[in-house]
């Protein structure tokens, strides 16, 4: 390989201290999900891409519970559903006063609860008038649900296979409950119509561009602190309970509290997700919270690489585009295309879109990075496989 003679131009000092602190490709992230979509998309694209950075909040968490911490879970759509039913009764309750339902048999409680006969909201639904409480409890009802599971399994050493299977049947219980609780859920139909946030119409097209807004930045602010996690002495311990669990605990660490802690902090994620969701797309149903949409999510961070939070966002993001594409153009022939999808790029790229960061782009802007006069040789020399870390 030719050196780079002393006269060529070398990277900026800033794109030099971004790659160098680690932060490159989120900062890549950032620019293309705040500055290119919402200037190259329509605002019913912009708000379908929305949607699909809602799913990478569970992409993001799964990151951080099966990549680092050794936990695998298939039944994040448990959280990623709670969090979203969460703001839904917040969201109906406000579209449900007195004056908009005065043709129901009992004005002022949802529409599902009238056709089902209920005289009186069940107490409760009324805590959620309130959207400090709701946006609370976004947080706290996924959040103690995990933990009750994760302490209760992990405490007696029950993990693996096993747990994730544990964590389908919770999937499946929940999604029965919702549709068989019509009356006090929506059923199977959900939460549907839902139309203000506090007086605010979240149906304009200016309030779904400000959502995808606070979305976006509320996933980026996930994701730097999924990252400081990471980079402490508390991500050191996740990977290395992930790879000799029984070193760990021998070690007089308490590996059980460490699974519950990612496992926890993954639902949490889910949970932003789903409220997120709710808002942008106005409703929320129990078909997200089955194994099917669960095993879904558990594919976003396999393609894009359960090792990377960044590559996770992509993962959700070229998924649900193949998604939308295949069941528009060919609408019989969509799940054997996804099928195909994931698999060309799991056998293509074992380690997701992430490995392909990683072998590819990563000594690229390494040597970008370089000094004037530095040979590319001794760049690529620096850095084992052509990266830098």
């Amino acid at each position: 390989m030719p050196s780079r003679s002393a006269g060529a131009p070398a990277a900026p000092p800033f794109w030099r201290a971004l790659t160098s602190s680690g932060y490159a490709s989120l900062f890549v992230l950032a620019a293309l999900i705040l500055v290119v979509f919402p200037l190259t998309l329509d605002v019913f694209r912009l708000n379908l891409m929305g949607k699909y950075l809602t799913y990478a909040f569970v992409a993001v968490g799964l990151v951080m519970a099966w990549g680092y911490g050794g936990v695998l879970s298939l039944g994040q759509g448990v959280f990623f559903g709670l969090g979203g039913y969460c703001m839904a009764m917040f969201l109906k309750l406000e579209a449900s006063d007195p004056v908009s339902t005065k043709i129901q048999s009992t004005p002022g409680i949802p529409d599902f609860m009238d056709w089902n006969q209920l005289t009186a909201l069940p107490f409760w639904w009324k805590p959620f008038h309130s959207l400090p409480f709701a946006m609370l409890a976004t947080l706290v009802v996924p959040g103690v649900l995990a933990f009750v599971i994760s302490f209760a399994m992990f405490k007696r050493r029950v993990g693996g296979v096993y747990f994730a299977i544990i964590t389908q049947a919770v999937a499946l219980i929940l999604s029965v409950l919702i549709i068989g609780q019509q009356g006090y859920t929506g059923g199977v139909n959900g939460i549907t119509d839902l139309r203000t946030l506090l007086g605010w119409d979240i149906r304009t097209d200016s309030a779904k561009l400000i959502l995808y807004f606070v979305n976006a930045l509320l996933l980026l602010a996930s994701i730097v602190a999924c990252r400081f996690v990471q980079r402490s002495k508390l991500g050191t311990l996740l990977l290395a309970m992930r790879d000799k669990e029984d070193r760990v605990r021998f070690s007089g660490y308490d590996v059980a509290m460490f699974k519950v802690f990612a496992f926890t902090l993954a639902a949490a994620l889910a949970a932003i997700g789903g409220a997120m969701f709710t808002l942008q797309v106005g409703f929320m149903s129990p078909s997200f919270v089955g194994i099917v949409p669960s095993i879904e999510m558990v594919i976003f961070a396999a393609v894009g690489g359960r090792m990377s939070l960044v590559g996770a966002v992509y993962g959700a993001i070229l998924v649900n585009l193949g998604k939308t594409y295949f069941s528009e153009s060919f609408p019989n022939l969509w799940l054997f295309l996804m099928a195909a999808l994931f698999i060309g790029v799991v056998m293509a790229f074992p380690n997701g879109l992430a490995g392909l960061y990683d072998s590819h782009i990563k000594g690229w802007l390494a040597r970008r990075a370089a000094k004037p006069g530095a040979d590319a040789n001794d760049v690529h020399a620096s850095t084992p496989h052509g990266s830098a870390d």
